[in-house]
């Protein structure tokens, strides 16, 4: 799904892929992604509709298409949703410091994360300079310290 985001989603013929109805396929990649096929697909083609609009060289309505949107109206709607601004807005803004960055950590920084869905991507090492850390515990005891289990 995430290599063939531009091609139309065809539940039925993932979930026969992975030996499930549709419908046990829909709930249990809910639970192990967070979100339905429709919208992790929908999620893959706007973040690659951002790399194309930083890109500058192609129109709103042909990224529209090229990711796989058969409606310029619903690929708008759609990326305001996710990214808080209309695909217009995001292509004239000044992508030029992102240009240095390699493609697969913008991709990570620039996800799309919807609305009471969790938060964009931290690395780990920015949350471990962020917290407070023991010295002797973890070692002397031969591992991190684990509340106890009542």
């Amino acid at each position: 799904m995430d290599r063939d985001y531009a091609e139309p989603l065809d539940v039925p013929a993932l979930a026969r892929e992975a030996l499930m109805s549709a419908g046990h396929f829909s709930r249990s990649f809910r639970a192990a992604y967070g979100e339905t096929p429709y919208n992790h697909l929908m999620t893959r083609r706007i973040e690659r509709a951002k790399a194309l609009l930083r890109r500058g060289d192609l129109s709103v309505t042909e990224i529209c298409f090229a990711v796989g949107c058969t409606s310029l109206g619903s690929f708008s709607t759609r990326f305001t949703e996710l990214v808080g601004e209309s695909p217009s807005t995001y292509r004239a803004k000044n992508h030029e410091p992102a240009a240095a960055i390699p493609a697969c950590m913008v991709k990570i920084h620039t996800r799309p994360v919807r609305a009471g869905q969790g938060q964009p991507y931290t690395h780990p090492q920015s949350q471990l300079q962020s917290q407070p850390h023991e010295v002797g515990h973890a070692a002397s005891a031969g591992g991190p310290r684990r509340p106890a289990v009542r």
